[in-house]
């Protein structure tokens, strides 16, 4: 088989990334990038000062996640997240 066989576009993956987008945000398990930490966004510490809203690790206060309104649209950095997991079953 060849890669071209294999390659999809983003769409491949709406099913699955659904899953993660769809739960309730504050529940979702976070990883912090920096130390490794895991906890729900819902008990990270929260900043909102500015033009935007910043989310920082309970544990080394690295940056989670930074958001902010550009033109209208939501503009989301996640890079300081490591892995984000959906929200466990029944929450």
């Amino acid at each position: 088989m060849r890669e071209d066989d294999l390659r999809l576009d983003g769409n491949a993956a709406a099913g699955d990334l659904a899953e993660i987008f769809a739960v309730e945000a504050t529940a979702a398990i976070l990883t912090c990038a920096g130390c490794g930490h895991r906890g729900p966004l819902g008990a990270a510490p929260l900043y909102q000062a500015g033009p935007g809203t910043v989310v920082r690790c309970a544990r080394c206060e690295g940056v989670l996640l930074k958001l902010a309104r550009v033109r209208d649209q939501l503009v989301v950095d996640l890079s300081g997240i490591r892995l984000l997991h959906g929200a466990p079953p029944g929450r």
